[in-house]
């Protein structure tokens, strides 16, 4: 059955306008009036709806089930990802989403080749969304994950936060793997260097205010891998996957 974000209020019985994207999507893979969709707003559970009216530009719906359906990781993963070439963090946000990512943090490091006006910012987390709502859709989440705008790593780094953040370089000497197997599950932020890797300046002020640094074993993987196969890798451990 189609998946779709609907960020809106969704009740049962109530007859609902889709947003125009929706709309347009449903009439490009050809649905018809009568045919069962799937509908979530982001506040959890999702919803079964038939399509009552299609018209050229509007679509609407009759919302006839609710399931309290969750498929959220029991721990809260935020991946702290330095700033990559290209599209790649297009890939990163998507696959993030897919395992279970609670939140994703874009970090402008020392070596990151990309720097971001304003303008482009927020032209790129606009973007951005649009990849977690999808990923979403297509993953079966019923909860987006949270992409907040890009900051400085110096800045973010020296914010207080309850979550074990942990650092992840070739240089560690116990793995992510390793650590994982002796310590419960809970919330944590992965933090991702660019292509090139952190600065040891940077690995220096993030252990100094509390990172633990782990590797991701004897390989040295690109940074379009490394969050990925990390997140991955905790929920292995942690009986998530």
């Amino acid at each position: 059955m189609p998946r779709f974000y609907c960020p809106q209020a969704l009740a049962l019985g109530t007859i609902v306008t889709l947003p125009d994207h929706v709309a347009h999507h449903i009439q490009v893979i050809r649905l018809n009036t009568g045919d069962y969709i799937t509908l979530f707003n982001g506040e959890g559970g999702e919803y079964t709806a038939t399509i009552s009216t299609i018209e050229k530009k509007r679509v609407t719906v009759e919302v006839k089930l609710f399931e309290p359906r969750e498929v959220e990781l029991p721990y809260a993963i935020t991946l702290a990802q330095a700033l990559p070439e290209a599209s790649k963090m297009d890939w990163i946000i998507e696959k993030a989403v897919e395992l279970g990512a609670h939140a994703i943090q874009p970090l402008a490091s020392q070596r990151c080749v990309v720097r971001l006006s304003a303008e482009r910012a927020a032209k790129k987390l606009q973007h951005w969304q649009g990849i977690v709502v999808a990923a979403s859709e297509q993953s079966g989440r019923n909860r987006l994950t949270t992409l907040t705008e890009p900051v400085d790593f110096n800045q973010w780094t020296q914010q207080q936060d309850l979550h074990v953040r942990i650092m992840l370089s070739p240089r560690a000497e116990q793995s992510l793997s390793d650590w994982a197997r002796h310590h419960p599950p809970q919330s944590v932020a992965l933090m991702i260097g660019p292509e090139g890797g952190f600065t040891d300046k940077e690995e220096n002020l993030a252990i100094a205010h509390g990172a633990l640094m782990l590797s991701m074993g004897p390989r040295v993987l690109r940074t379009e891998t490394a969050g990925v196969a990390a997140v991955a890798a905790l929920n292995a451990v942690w009986g998530a996957m």
